[in-house]
């Protein structure tokens, strides 16, 4: 089983934050402030550590937080280039992060040049999200400024910062509701050199789908009259919720539409009968007809049995294919039925069903055996 992640955020976290602090404000109350950070530290979570230690910041630096926000910036050189806390690496500023969305709000300019510096190093993007719900013109002004950063990192701060529905983060409510403000910015990074960046423009474009596919979708099909290889596969990744779920207007802009000619000619299964814990294979057939060339996008879906005997659908990707005329192509895709964390199998029939550009065809079963008792521990 893998270490936990806040076996590698120890003590040693904390003593670093106090040396670098020292190194630029001999003065700091270092004594304290360890008292305070590592009190009943063992029996803490990750990031509830992170949030003591910065409690314990704030009640041992100045209560002027426009100085001690400057202290820590002045701290970060000598912590990042200084010392090595070994795999956690950048985690050891995690504590900054809820410092600035916690104590900063006051001091708005002090804490954008806080977070500037901040996420070179870690990650601004969760902090922000408290100055887009207390400052939200100020902090778009300063997003909009930040789209042409020389720093990646700073321009990846802009797109994912302002993610309505950013994992390990409170939904920005405002940005659920009405999204234009949040495609002003990706607008401006849609093209960004960088794929790190690009790759947080698409999982924003995803979140958005989420809410308003309709506007995502529309916005995708005018990126993508004008987008080069690596503009359209951003594209594809923001629609990927859409195209999972078989949206049909999400596969239209990508030349997966309904009007496709392309034909489904058979969908086998192997074996048709199996116990729990071996694999299946799932192969399909399929043509295009046409005197012209054809797309096709192909996913397989099994309707696993549940513990209630009903049953739940699965999509599993599966190719995307372009076909000349009169071609024939194969899709085939081996499916594991072993017990896992996030799944539980249980014996009966299951169906399967192949997703062809957005549309739903039946396909053949194949049906789980109970695990043998002599193989239950």
């Amino acid at each position: 089983m893998a270490e936990p992640l806040k076996n590698s955020f120890g003590p040693e976290v904390a003593e670093a934050i106090a040396a670098s602090i020292i190194a630029v404000e001999p003065a700091f109350a270092a004594t304290e402030f360890l008292a305070k950070a590592l009190d009943g530290f063992d029996g803490l979570e990750l990031s509830q550590r992170a949030r003591q230690i910065a409690a314990a910041l704030a009640a041992t630096l100045s209560t002027d937080r426009t100085r001690a926000m400057r202290v820590l910036v002045e701290s970060f050189e000598p912590l990042k280039d200084g010392i090595d806390l070994g795999a956690m690496d950048g985690f050891k500023y995690m504590p900054h992060g809820y410092f600035v969305a916690e104590y900063g709000l006051e001091d708005f300019d002090t804490a954008m040049e806080f977070q500037y510096e901040l996420t070179k190093l870690f990650t601004a993007e969760f902090s922000i999200r408290a100055f887009y719900e207390h400052h939200l013109d100020a902090t778009l002004a300063q997003a909009h400024a930040w789209t042409s950063d020389e720093s990646e990192h700073v321009r990846r701060l802009v797109s994912e910062g302002c993610r309505p529905r950013l994992p390990w983060a409170g939904q920005l409510k405002a940005f659920v509701a009405d999204p234009t403000q949040v495609l002003g910015l990706l607008e401006k990074l849609r093209n960004d050199e960088s794929e790190y960046v690009r790759r947080s423009v698409a999982n924003n474009l995803n979140d958005i789908a989420k809410d308003h596919p309709e506007v995502v979708v529309a916005t995708a099909r005018r990126w993508w009259a004008d987008a080069d290889t690596d503009g359209r596969r951003m594209i594809r990744h923001g629609l990927r919720t859409l195209i999972k779920a078989g949206n049909l207007d999400a596969l239209d802009v990508m030349g997966f539409g309904p009007s496709s000619p392309v034909v489904l000619r058979s969908v086998g299964v192997t074996p048709t009968s199996l116990p729990i814990g071996g694999k299946v294979r799932v192969s399909a057939e399929l043509h295009n007809p046409s005197d012209s060339a054809a797309r096709a996008l192909v996913d397989i879906i099994v309707h696993f049995m549940k513990a209630d005997g009903k049953t739940a659908p699965k999509v599993f990707k599966g190719k995307e294919l372009d076909l000349a005329p009169g071609e024939t192509a194969t899709v085939a895709k081996t499916i594991s039925v072993a017990q896992q964390t996030t799944r539980t199998h249980y014996p009966g029939t299951h169906s399967i069903a192949m997703q062809v550009n957005g549309l739903v065809l039946p396909g053949p079963t194949f049906t789980l055996e109970p695990i043998p008792k002599s193989k239950i521990s």
